[in-house]
């Protein structure tokens, strides 16, 4: 499942250049990652499950298209659970017209509040957190 939030380009996060300035993208990344468990009805000021929330391990930014002052891009976010203990977070910031803007990738994990380690099933704790909170609003 992907989940998206609309941002709009501000004045403030320009460049000189007058484009989009190249740190903000993991900005607009980071705010729709904060949105998703909200959307997903859990409390702001609780971990997902227990003390337990992902972990940013690594973080890879690819620039693909110049923003500008004003315009309108969906970010969209989601994690891609395979075998071991770390998931891939993959998020896009696309235009308008459908064009990929910046693509976003990154590698988190989920520790365990005990042994500060990582859990050995990183994909079962936010299904945990689903059945929790219920069906997702948005």
């Amino acid at each position: 499942m992907t989940f998206s939030v609309d941002v709009t380009v501000r004045g403030y996060e320009l460049a000189p250049q007058g484009c989009l300035n190249q740190a903000v993208q993991p900005q607009y990344a980071e705010h729709t990652r904060w949105e998703l468990p909200g959307a997903a009805g859990l409390p702001w000021d609780k971990p997902l499950v227990g003390d337990v929330g992902p972990v940013a391990l690594e973080t890879r930014v690819s620039r693909l298209r110049e923003l500008r002052g004003g315009d309108r891009v969906r970010v969209t976010c989601r994690f891609v659970y395979g075998e071991g203990k770390t998931f891939e977070v993959v998020q896009e910031v696309v235009k308008e017209d459908g064009t990929v803007a910046a693509r976003i990738t990154g590698v988190a994990g989920m520790p365990d509040p005990t042994t500060r380690g990582p859990i050995a099933d990183p994909g079962r704790t936010p299904r945990l957190a689903r059945r929790r909170a219920g069906p997702a609003r948005r």
